[in-house]
């Protein structure tokens, strides 16, 4: 789009004035995808838990998270759960999407006994895969530092 006076005379000096917002269309596209990578991967998926750390971690696919805190609460994704409520929520949760993965976070002060009676939950709700959470060695050395 052109701006200014179109003369006939082709010696006028007539200056043309264009704004181009291409450039900047695509600088707020590609902030936009940085903003919904980052904010899939902030979301916190129920109580805050220190995870027990491991020598080696794999990324686990999207799934049902159920955390376990140290106070004994127990949160499906991110909404508070009881013990008796643990089963049905969780067969509503793996029936109303495709995928049944559930990934098990759980604290590392959590008692064990405690850890696999929500393992043997998740399985007889129909989980098909269980992911246990931890956090890699090098990222919990890295947290350790900064609360020092």
């Amino acid at each position: 789009m052109a701006l200014g006076l179109l003369d006939q005379n082709p010696n006028s000096d007539n200056i043309v004035a264009e704004i181009n917002i291409t450039p900047l269309t695509d600088i707020f596209l590609v902030l936009l995808i940085i903003f919904m990578i980052t904010s899939s991967a902030i979301v916190e998926s129920g109580g805050r838990v220190n995870l027990p750390s491991a020598a080696k971690t794999e990324t686990a696919p999207r799934g049902i998270a159920v955390t376990l805190t140290p106070a004994q609460e127990i949160y499906i994704n991110q909404k508070k759960v009881t013990k008796d409520e643990l089963e049905p929520a969780l067969r509503a949760a793996l029936g109303a999407g495709p995928d049944k993965t559930v990934i098990l976070r759980g604290d590392r002060n959590v008692l064990l006994g405690d850890a696999v009676w929500v393992l043997s939950v998740i399985k007889k709700s129909g989980a098909s895969d269980i992911a246990v959470a931890a956090q890699a060695e090098a990222a919990q050395a890295t947290q350790s530092q900064r609360k020092k």
